[in-house]
């Protein structure tokens, strides 16, 4: 009978698994469940149009406009249309989405939807409280079979088909062989010196694909969150969208609320928007904050708890003070090409969750549809592979009994997420991308651990992606390039079509 293996324990591979029950699964875990997932770091919620007066039809309108030309508007369509089946499973499994005294589902408006649809929980706690029914929900489950602590490192292939992975489970390398294997290991965040993403979210999942010989779309696409606390923390913590929603103001050092001099939507701008109008008070010298004083309140700790203890583990009351704030990598809309059940251009190889290029991200991510994605296409995948029987992975010793020594290389990445902040980020132009290219070719030539591999693979793939796209789109500028040209492009290659484009 087949297997199927589940890299990756965020809300992506645990939805896949839950929804493949009772058909068996073995998920991969780097961490104990619910550590080291973005999925848990989620604060804003679950888009999905269920209320009176909204629809599937705006909330694919919403979707496309914040996409810039490069959204799939039937993939969309479908995932907008299979939010409330998804909303009514979360349920299902236990999560406490806020409620209003009728017992309805309470919900939330963020920049650039045109209605509340943001399904929330505690304001800003819905990432965490969904990972930790899902967690609940998975370990009392028989049909998964959870590995943690276990990181896979390279993609078997065999014949062209995917075949499984060779992982490193205390402190051995063993090949876990699979009839299918399922990529849900995040994104990229600790590519980049600013991020909101967990140390484990370093493009893994990507680098691994491509190696493999995946195809790749859309990697330039990287969607930088503009108001992340601005308090010397990696990762940053971030400051959800949802406060903006409620009210909150955009200010610089004098007051000035800078964001309506950039677009007429002010601070529920599109995203990509607001983090160049940002960084360009930082850059100036006045600064930038958020105030929530008029708009929160008192009210802060209890509609925003996350934030509200991040804020006062660095000495700010976010009721009396203004916020310090700067753009932080946050999400990649990127990733590896998928169909609209996962499946990738290798046999045998399905992406779910942020790893994956649906097409309903485009060149800009419109907010709280991430972890929409994530369940939709998850159930999608598991449906299909549903039809078969299947059985547990089997884990066996692989010739290499030990994982190389990496000297050096913490260093090195270092510099790597310094250059990809400073030259591949909210800001881009021809020179510095070649400069960051250049940097990370040398540090490919050094690497010797997978791990260091998969990332700078990573790294280079939405580097080539930014110097190949001479326009600007979406959560891609480049200050050569400022216009966008027509029509919109996708950009796909695999990695040996990417490199040799740039030699």
């Amino acid at each position: 009978m087949p297997s199927i293996l589940i890299i990756g324990g965020g809300l992506a591979g645990l939805f896949t698994a839950l929804k493949l029950s009772p058909t068996p699964c073995t998920v991969l875990s780097p961490k104990p469940l619910g550590i080291g997932a973005s999925s848990a770091w989620a604060q804003g919620g679950v888009a999905a149009a269920i209320l009176p007066g909204d629809s599937a039809d705006s909330h694919v309108s919403d979707t496309v406009i914040a996409g810039a030309g490069l959204v799939d508007e039937a993939v969309t369509r479908g995932m907008a249309m299979e939010a409330s089946a998804r909303i009514h499973d979360l349920l299902d499994y236990g999560v406490p989405f806020d409620r209003d005294l009728e017992g309805k589902l309470v919900t939330s408006r963020e920049a650039a939807h045109s209605q509340a649809r943001i399904v929330r929980v505690r304001g800003d706690m819905a990432g965490a409280k969904i990972m930790e029914a899902l967690i609940a929900t998975v370990r009392a489950t028989p049909s998964i079979t959870v590995i943690e602590n276990a990181s896979a490192t390279r993609l078997i292939v065999e014949s062209g088909r995917v075949v499984g992975a060779e992982i490193v489970h205390d402190g051995k390398v063993l090949a876990a062989r699979a009839d299918t294997v399922v990529l849900a290991t995040g994104g990229i965040g600790h590519l980049y010196a600013v991020t909101t993403n967990p140390v484990e979210a370093s493009g893994q999942g990507l680098g691994m694909a491509a190696l493999a010989g995946a195809l790749i779309r859309d990697p330039e696409f990287v969607q930088f969150h503009p108001t992340a606390l601005d308090i010397g923390r990696d990762p940053a913590p971030l400051a959800t969208e949802a406060l903006r929603g409620e009210g909150a103001w955009l200010v610089n050092r004098a007051g000035h609320r800078f964001m309506f001099d950039h677009h007429r939507d002010g601070e529920l701008a599109p995203r990509d928007v607001v983090a160049r109008g940002v960084l360009a008070e930082i850059n100036a010298g006045r600064g930038a904050f958020l105030d929530c004083r008029v708009a929160i309140g008192a009210h802060f700790a209890e509609k925003f708890p996350t934030v509200y203890a991040a804020c006062r583990g660095a000495g700010i009351d976010p009721v009396t003070q203004v916020v310090p704030i700067a753009p932080a990598q946050h999400y990649h809309m990127g990733g590896v090409l998928t169909d609209a059940q996962g499946q990738t251009s290798l046999p045998g190889l399905y992406a779910v969750g942020e790893v994956a290029s649906t097409g309903v991200h485009g060149a800009n991510r419109l907010a709280s549809n991430s972890l929409l994605e994530a369940v939709v296409f998850a159930a999608r995948a598991a449906a299909a592979l549903k039809e078969h029987d299947a059985e547990a992975v089997v884990l066996s010793p692989c010739a290499t009994q030990s994982v190389p020594e990496a000297d050096g290389e913490g260093a090195r990445f270092q510099a790597i997420r310094t250059a990809m902040q400073q030259k591949v980020g909210v800001l881009r132009d021809g020179e510095g991308l070649a400069s960051a290219l250049i940097a990370i070719h040398e540090a490919l030539a050094s690497a010797v651990s997978p791990n260091g591999c998969n990332a700078l693979v990573a790294a280079e793939l939405v580097t080539i992606g930014a110097l190949l796209r001479h326009e600007s789109r979406g959560g891609h500028f480049r200050t050569d390039f400022p216009l966008a040209q027509s029509p919109a492009r996708h950009t796909v290659f695999t990695l040996h079509q990417a490199r040799s484009s740039v030699a």
